[in-house]
């Protein structure tokens, strides 16, 4: 049986391949000042998820535009799929669980799964994000260099801002988020897992992921035009 680290592994090698396409679902060319805020404040990158660029100042989400990050988020956006892609590929080789079986009907159980878990983790982020005013965006720094930046990623993930968009705070909503996610799939495993043990793994999984993507995101745009001039 290959371990679950195997297939940490082949999550993290899938989305180092992946990086070379990340700008290719941007928004561009706004029609006019409205819509350019409108597009500034909700992008939504199709592996990395939502950002805020670099020269865009970072100002607080109104209540319709964090709506609308959450229906983009959640289902009109492809990552919830490419991620719930990603880890029920890693769950069909693995055979977890066993009882789902294999062929198309266990990994269409699997993907089900997978995606209802981030489905529950967004819902619940953005709920508790909103109410507390805080941040779900990831803003790519306005520092210079590989480590600043790399340790603004990493760091990230872990903090946010409140309303004042300056003040950092613990990223309570979105871990639990992972933690509900995780709680709440335990209901429909065949083997009833323990809740807090898959809530707690849910965590774990979401500092991965998350460190992850928020380096993707941070250095998509050099890397993507390091690949043009190389072509």
């Amino acid at each position: 049986m290959v371990s679950r680290a195997t297939f940490a592994v082949l999550r993290i090698s899938i989305l180092a391949f992946l990086v070379v396409l990340p700008s290719r679902a941007q928004k561009t060319d706004p029609v006019d000042s409205q819509g350019t805020a409108e597009v500034n404040a909700v992008n939504v990158n199709w592996l990395y998820g939502a950002y805020v660029p670099k020269d865009i100042p970072l100002k607080p989400l109104t209540g319709r535009q964090r709506f609308k990050l959450y229906v983009a988020q959640s289902f009109t956006t492809p990552g919830i799929y490419i991620k719930s892609t990603i880890f029920s590929l890693g769950d069909q080789a693995a055979n977890s669980p066993p009882e789902w079986g294999g062929g198309i009907g266990g990994y269409g159980r699997r993907f089900g799964s997978r995606y209802g878990q981030s489905l529950i983790q967004n819902t619940s982020s953005s709920v508790g994000n909103a109410l507390l005013g805080y941040e779900p965006r990831y803003d790519r720094c306005r520092c210079t260099g590989f480590w600043p930046r790399t340790r603004h990623a990493f760091m990230r993930n872990f903090v946010t801002y409140n309303r004042t968009e300056t003040k950092l705070r613990p990223q309570f909503a979105l871990y639990a988020g992972a933690l509900a996610s995780g709680a709440i799939s335990s209901l429909w495993f065949p083997s009833k897992p323990n809740a807090w043990v898959e809530g707690y793994q849910a965590m774990i999984t979401q500092a991965g992921w998350g460190l992850a993507t928020n380096w993707v995101g941070e250095f998509a745009p050099d890397i993507v035009r390091t690949l043009k001039r190389r072509n």
